[in-house]
């Protein structure tokens, strides 16, 4: 019998080719052993609610009537519900006793008005719902000092999708390069992958507190070019994702000039920002900074900034609710992202409504902190892997970061990513990236266990 087109070796080379690491082995090892009774600790994965995070139960009431309005007959439903939520849910369904169930498009005409006082036409319903991008545009000039437009704000399926919507716009074929931090968040160079560009690298300096050097910057550049490919992006996470950094205004204005004279987008994922630790070292938006450096750059340098509920004070990571803002992207342009967003039809309705209480509840987690951390919600320690665990790890066909991130995972629980799987630089030394989400009381049971473990790796294979 032939092969069949969803036979493995018929598949798009694409789809093989992407990886995903944070939800790689180590994810798929410490799934396996949550089956078979051990207690896992998923520091992984940012996922706050995983770890103990109270959600917080307002949105979450408002949602709930929204999605069963039928409870609102019910005359019980004050003891079950605060008489805010409640009147905050007849708002949304007073034009429609549907919920958040009906169709997509009369729904949102319906909230639209109630939180905009307009009627939208239909080539912004798609973008979300416009009274949602309205707050978000008013959080965004409160937070930058500069005004925001609604009609170039898109509601996104948490900042992934928007992300994967830009590049896959941008790329057109492989060779087409984005220029992506190293160590990096795995959804890019995954990304990459399965739309057929070209990731390249640029490195950040460990020994800086993870700064960049705008030197490497134009070598990365200019060896992408003597490779034949042209590079049309460049990728910032800020603050870090695994690295915990916050790129100072004077790296952001090293960037912004960079990309200006070389013609790129600019692609700023900052869904961290409200994730601070140190007052010294505080979030600053890729875009505050371009409208500060003023014309030409200000009115020329095309941006897209990403964020998302899933992290900051929400960690609302399962809702999926989340927004891209576009700056200095031609109206022709604009018309096609929309186009491409019309095919998934509207972002889901609930997360929307996240997003919109988002912009009401955003304080930033700030506390002066004896963290090395400045931002974002990770920890990417260096491990000192001794000859004998790298032979060991050679014998087994792994890299010596999994070896030992397998090893203290079976031990103790905790689920790591071996940076290796980051697309660190090779032959340096080694990293892992863990999440400082656990709750504060269990840290010290979960880091002596770790200590614990760690002494004992060393003195087997010293």
């Amino acid at each position: 019998m032939s092969s069949k087109p969803l036979d493995y070796e018929n598949l798009n080379e694409n789809v093989k080719k992407c990886q995903y690491a944070v939800r790689g082995e180590l994810y798929l090892r410490a799934s396996q052993l949550q089956k078979e009774g051990k207690k896992i600790i998923f520091t992984n994965v940012g996922n706050p609610h995983a770890l103990g995070q109270k959600p917080l139960t307002f949105p979450r009431q408002v949602v709930a009537l929204c999605q069963a309005p039928f409870l609102l007959d019910d005359p019980n439903v004050g003891q079950l519900f605060p008489a805010d939520a409640i009147a905050k849910a007849k708002h949304y369904l007073s034009l429609n006793s549907g919920g958040l169930g009906i169709e997509y498009s009369n729904f949102i005409i319906h909230v639209s008005r109630i939180l905009l006082k307009m009627l939208s036409h239909a080539c912004r319903r798609l973008r979300g719902i416009p009274g949602v991008r309205k707050e978000i545009a008013d959080f965004i000039e409160r937070r930058d000092g500069y005004p925001s437009d609604l009609e170039h704000i898109f509601l996104t399926d948490g900042a992934s999708k928007g992300i994967m919507q830009i590049l896959h716009t941008i790329i057109r074929g492989p060779n087409d390069g984005v220029l992506v931090p190293v160590p990096q968040y795995p959804l890019y160079s995954a990304t990459i992958s399965l739309y057929g560009g070209s990731l390249v690298p640029y490195y950040l300096e460990e020994t800086a507190d993870w700064g960049l050097d705008i030197n490497d910057l134009w070598q990365s550049i200019e060896q992408a070019r003597q490779n034949g490919i042209t590079v049309r992006a460049m990728v910032i996470i800020n603050p870090g994702n695994p690295t915990g950094q916050c790129l100072s205004e004077q790296n952001l204005r090293q960037i912004i000039q960079f990309c200006y004279e070389e013609n790129l987008v600019l692609l700023a994922d900052e869904v961290y920002q409200q994730n601070i630790y140190q007052d010294e070292h505080p979030f600053i938006s890729a875009r505050k900074v371009l409208f500060d450096m003023g014309p030409p750059v200000s009115k020329e340098l095309q941006l897209v900034s990403f964020h998302t509920v899933s992290k900051g004070y929400w960690g609302e990571c399962g809702q999926r609710g989340g927004y891209f803002e576009m700056t200095n992207i031609p109206p022709k342009s604009v018309e096609e992202i929309y186009k491409v967003a019309s095919i998934s039809l509207s972002p889901n309705v609930p997360a929307q409504i996240f997003d919109y209480w988002r912009t009401h509840l955003s304080p930033e987690i700030s506390r002066t902190s004896n963290l090395p951390e400045k931002g974002a919600m990770y920890s990417f320690p260096q491990i000192q892997l001794p000859p004998g665990a790298i032979d060991a790890a050679k014998k087994l066909e792994k890299d010596p970061d999994v070896f030992y991130c397998l090893k203290l995972l079976e031990a103790t629980g905790i689920s790591t990513v071996p940076g290796s799987v980051l697309a660190k630089k090779k032959g340096e030394v080694f990293h892992l990236r863990t999440t400082i989400l656990p709750a504060e009381e269990e840290m010290p049971s979960i880091m002596a266990s770790f200590k614990k473990f760690n002494d004992e790796f060393m003195a087997q294979y010293e």
